[in-house]
């Protein structure tokens, strides 16, 4: 996995059904240490189709889900309670203002509880 999406505004992470139909949906990431992270609605598709399969496929994106690059397979793996507010705070210091509205927002809709952090490792 290329470190460089890290850096990217947008992550395109292509999960997979159990029928092998390809969903991707574009993230926010950031870097943590080795791993990229992401931050998502803990009962969204994409956190349902990792708990069935954790072998997904990232690459670069624009907002609108359109790749920017050549993709890889990876590892994603849902994160506890303590790393998913460590992967809150990433998002929230990358994505600067916008990041913080959007994190505190979600915090008042969903609760803690309601979100989920996921990794993704190289294989």
């Amino acid at each position: 996995m290329d470190p460089a999406l890290g850096d990217g505004k947008y992550l395109l992470v292509t999960t997979y059904r159990r029928d092998g139909t390809a969903v991707p949906t574009p993230v926010w990431v950031a870097r943590d240490g080795a791993d990229l992270v992401a931050w998502t609605v803990r009962d969204s598709g994409k956190v349902k189709r990792i708990r069935a399969g954790c072998r997904v496929e990232v690459g670069p994106c624009d907002v609108r889900g359109r790749p920017l690059g050549e993709s890889s397979t990876v590892k994603a793996r849902l994160l506890d309670a303590a790393d998913t507010d460590r992967v809150r705070k990433l998002i929230q210091r990358k994505y600067g203002v916008v990041g913080w509205f959007v994190v505190r927002g979600s915090l008042l809709r969903r609760g803690r509880d309601g979100t989920i952090g996921i990794a993704f490792t190289s294989e």
